[in-house]
């Protein structure tokens, strides 16, 4: 499965991170891309380095900053262009379709993939 991902990784014209915040952070299959994805990056001389790469988190009430930041230090690490967007790509909601009520998140977003190469 890894080697799929990354063979989808680079052939992309940019890279969506993206994770729900259960207890604080980035789930466990996050975390184990994050770190399988980046060690096999760095020992083929960080062959991420300037693929566009950004982050978005979907969160209850809390942690999404943990989760948003541990995403964003990776792709930073992988030395990857990080297009911004208009706040911190957010999406707040406890249940199924309750992001499509945070106005203030589907404007980061629409900001987010305004900023993001091919839109």
């Amino acid at each position: 499965m890894l080697n799929d991902i990354i063979d989808k990784i680079l052939v992309a014209d940019g890279i969506l991170l993206g994770s729900p915040t259960y207890f604080s952070d980035v789930t466990a299959n996050m975390r184990a891309v994050i770190e399988r994805v980046g060690f096999v990056s760095r020992a083929n001389d960080y062959m991420l380095k300037r693929k566009v790469g950004a982050a978005v988190v979907a969160v209850r009430r809390a942690g999404a900053i943990q989760a948003f930041s541990g995403m964003n230090l990776f792709l930073h690490y992988m030395q990857m262009v990080m297009p911004g967007s208009s706040y911190w790509s957010i999406g707040v909601g406890r249940d199924i379709g309750d992001v499509l009520k945070d106005a203030e998140g589907l404007k980061t977003m629409k900001d987010l993939g305004q900023n993001m190469p091919g839109s």
